[in-house]
């Protein structure tokens, strides 16, 4: 009896031995892993159909979402000062997240040109990269003179609103 449970021990490790060592030598080393898609892709075209998964979905909520900070984010005292700079044009179209605003055509004050602006903040950083106008007149784009003057007084006003809010 001894004799059978040892010879039967044998044969187990033997077959153990033999199995753990099957693909011990088929992989060559040089050969890369083979890439999947992810997941929730292959998740999404089980459910869907191949291409056809909806943009968003109710599950969207428990994916991973980017930056909020970053989504939609326009420097304040930039947007500001700009609002306040060409309070003399009229407005035709504001969105605030995407830090654009349209004007209709305005006379400034003390002047005789009529002007029409678009303004694009982007990005949260007090920092003149930040703004991007267009300025037009009725006859063409205005100049580039007075485009940065407008530029550096929406600035200059963005500053002062930055160290007023600071003083509360």
């Amino acid at each position: 009896m001894k004799a059978g449970r040892v010879a039967a021990l044998a044969a187990m490790t033997a077959a153990s031995l033999a199995l753990a060592g099957c693909g011990a030598f088929s992989r060559s080393p040089g050969r890369a892993p083979v890439e999947t898609r992810p997941a929730q892709d292959i998740l999404d075209d089980e459910i869907y159909g191949r291409g056809r998964a909806p943009t968003s979905t109710i599950w969207d909520i428990f994916r991973p979402r980017q930056d909020p900070g970053q989504i939609g984010a326009v420097n304040k005292y930039i947007w500001n000062a700009s609002l306040e700079t060409l309070s003399f044009l009229p407005l035709e179209s504001v969105d605030p997240f995407t830090g654009v605003f349209v004007t209709g055509f305005g006379t400034p004050p003390g002047g005789g040109q009529p002007y029409r602006a678009t303004v694009y903040v982007t990005d949260p950083a007090l920092d003149a990269r930040s703004l991007n106008i267009a300025i037009l007149t009725r006859s063409g784009p205005a100049s580039a003179a007075t485009v940065r003057a407008v530029e550096d007084a929406i600035l200059t006003r963005a500053r002062q609103l930055r160290r007023e809010d600071s003083r509360f």
